[in-house]
């Protein structure tokens, strides 16, 4: 496993996966700026007193729009995860071409295309699923703020699994049949697990944060590429 994300490591200096990312990070920025501009919208003129029955305080334009920074900011630090991740898996066939040809040529050749409304969907899924964990382990987040480091090891637990989950069932996604697919998958989810965490360390730290999910599919492919058939690659 170490050995594949050292692999993804050095492919992120490759043009054709720096393309890749920004292209992807760029998507997930403007889905946040949109965000930003949708609250802004929202809370401008919004009187957040009356709605819970004390004395009016309607926000101006200023302080709505300070509001809804916050708002954003927040929503970045809870959801940034799930949205770079169902970003990046919309982009899995061309992730994925990229590693193979670069590394497994033969392998590359074997592919059967995912396309891109598959790539959504399994984007939307993973979106889908972590957006779920967090949201059921919410209340505990906010229980551990007082422990300091207690929510930033949950997020990494939470987060982890769901990670691991899903960076191996895109890179698997373009090879073999549905059995040998889920053989892998039960065989190699141990490292997959591991993988997920590491991934989650490094969303928890500023500027990483925005290679981790490349990073990680990247890893996630080369971890299927290197044990799915070792004597080919």
């Amino acid at each position: 496993m170490l050995r594949a994300l050292s692999l993804a490591l050095a492919d992120l200096g490759n043009r054709r996966v720096m393309a890749i990312m920004f292209q992807a990070l760029l998507i997930t920025l403007a889905i946040f700026a949109l965000l930003a501009a949708v609250l802004v919208w929202l809370l401008n003129g919004a009187d957040p007193c009356a709605a819970i029955g004390l004395d009016s305080c309607p926000l101006d334009a200023g302080s709505g729009g300070i509001g809804a920074l916050l708002l954003t900011l927040l929503a970045g630090w809870f959801l940034f995860p799930a949205v770079a991740l169902a970003v990046i898996m919309t982009f899995a066939d061309k992730i994925g071409r990229t590693i193979e040809e670069l590394h497994y040529p033969e392998a590359a050749r074997a592919a059967h295309p995912i396309g891109i409304l598959a790539g959504l969907g399994m984007g939307l899924r993973s979106a889908g699923r972590l957006f779920l964990f967090n949201l059921i382990a919410a209340p505990f987040y906010i229980l551990l703020l007082i422990t300091g480091v207690g929510p930033f090891i949950l997020f990494v637990i939470v987060n982890g699994f769901a990670f691991g989950r899903d960076i191996g069932e895109l890179a698997a996604a373009r090879h073999g049949d549905r059995v040998s697919r889920r053989t892998w998958l039960r065989a190699k989810r141990g490292e997959q697990h591991l993988l997920g965490v590491l991934v989650s360390v490094l969303f928890l730290i500023p500027f990483v944060n925005l290679v981790a999910p490349v990073l990680g599919v990247a890893a996630g492919i080369h971890l299927f590429n290197r044990s799915f058939w070792p004597a080919r690659v």
